[in-house]
């Protein structure tokens, strides 16, 4: 059963010139791994949180750094669930958090499906 879907599509170049206006927004959104990865891979990443708060109905008091975008054996993203993010999907009764990430001329996307 699906309980939430999400999507969010970030300009690659817009999420660079903020990224470099507010310095301190990097930590704040993304985990120390996922600062490691390049510009479009973060854009990425912050697509897949935005739709992951969507697919959660976007409630208050989620911390960006609880959810994090890892690659499996398999190369596949992968969202892990911690905190406050993961204290929502519980509530909600996710069992599982599909992810797919993208990014092609400038822009990066992803959607998010919340199943039961």
């Amino acid at each position: 059963m699906i309980l939430g879907v999400g999507i969010d599509v970030v300009d690659v170049a817009r999420f660079e010139t903020t990224l470099t206006r507010t310095p301190a927004l990097r930590a704040r959104l993304f985990t120390a791994d996922e600062q490691q990865r390049p510009l479009a891979s973060l854009a990425a990443r912050f697509a897949a949180k935005e739709a992951l708060a969507k697919a959660l109905g976007a409630p208050a008091g989620l911390h960006w750094t609880d959810a994090e975008v890892v690659n499996g054996a398999d190369g596949r993203p992968h969202l892990v669930l911690m905190g406050s993010v993961r204290a929502r999907a519980d509530r909600l009764g996710v069992d599982h958090v599909h992810v797919s990430l993208s990014h092609d001329a400038g822009i990066s996307s992803a959607v998010v499906v919340l199943e039961r």
